[in-house]
């Protein structure tokens, strides 16, 4: 910093408020911005200070599993908090899945991409952070496929509840995505002079892999809203099915109870009482009315 040469980039992981304030008071960064690295659960987000920067990325892992129709969880989310200013880069990581090491690989066989400076760091963890939300979507995407598939599988036991499972980790994959489309849109239109012109194009291409990403996840959004209701549908017209069976099997039973209900109250002038067939002939008229009923029932599909 004397010579005024290079920049450093300090990377810590879910530090203390101790681990942190020796390096918050050598780089002057704010005391807000620090509480928030050490506290996480923050939304995506780009804040401006009077010499730095400050920016919040969720990170997002696909949790592998047998089944999505069983699967209760399929992904996990951390954060990459990063202090930028002139001469230095402090990244805060949150979660064991976002690990910076392969960015730094990269970064280091570059050296015409670190002369850039910092922000050139900050490009860097931003491009590889929405690589993991196309592979997560992709992902995604074929398990959707897989419970698209069974949901309109003609004799499948698929319910809503698996849906809305689904449709909560999507909601939790919007939520790390979609916040941050207003700060990196910042990024690529000279919010700081920390960002110089030479890195604004790479955060653009940044910014057009993160609107495909959007738009797929809301587009997953709107795909499990219409399953939702396709299920619901398949529920009702079962049991539709299921009370229509009930209702005929309800009628077929009802012929002979209601002819042995009149035979049955002990009158001594009754038709065909004293008659040597009519026992018979009670039985032959109710199978047959019974018979009828069931015919119809099977023309009309109840059966």
């Amino acid at each position: 910093r004397t010579r005024g040469e290079g920049f450093v980039w300090i990377g810590l992981h879910e530090p203390t408020d101790d681990q942190i304030t020796a390096i918050a008071e050598t780089y002057g960064l704010h005391e807000l911005a620090v509480e928030d690295a050490v506290t996480a659960k923050q939304r995506p987000k780009l804040e401006r200070y009077e010499d730095s920067l400050f920016m919040v990325l969720k990170t997002v892992t696909y949790v592998e599993h047998d089944e999505p129709t069983t699967a209760t969880e399929l992904i996990k989310t951390g954060e990459v908090m990063a202090f930028v200013g002139p001469d230095f880069i402090v990244t805060v990581r949150h979660g064991d899945h976002c690990g910076l090491h392969r960015v730094r690989e990269r970064l280091e066989a570059d050296p015409e991409q670190l002369a850039l400076g910092p922000a050139a760091v900050l490009h860097a963890i931003a491009d590889h952070i929405v690589d993991q939300y196309v592979a997560v979507t992709d992902a995604i995407e074929k398990d959707m496929d897989e419970i698209e598939a069974e949901v309109f599988e003609p004799r499948s036991a698929m319910d809503s509840e698996q849906i809305y499972v689904m449709k909560r980790e999507v909601l939790e994959l919007r939520r790390s995505v979609v916040p941050l489309v207003g700060p990196l849109r910042k990024l690529t239109e000279g919010y700081s002079a920390l960002v110089p012109h030479e890195v604004r194009s790479y955060f653009r291409d940044v910014d057009d892999h993160l609107s495909t990403v959007t738009e797929r996840v809301t587009g997953f959004d709107e795909l499990l809203t219409t399953l939702v209701d396709a299920v619901l549908a398949k529920i009702t017209l079962r049991q539709n099915n299921d009370m229509r069976k009930i209702t005929a099997y309800a009628g077929l039973i009802s012929v002979p109870t209601m002819v042995a209900g009149v035979y049955g109250m002990n009158f001594d002038f009754m038709p065909e009482l004293h008659w040597r067939f009519g026992y018979p002939l009670i039985l032959v008229v109710t199978a047959l009315l019974v018979l009828g009923l069931y015919r119809n029932f099977r023309r009309n599909r109840w059966l």
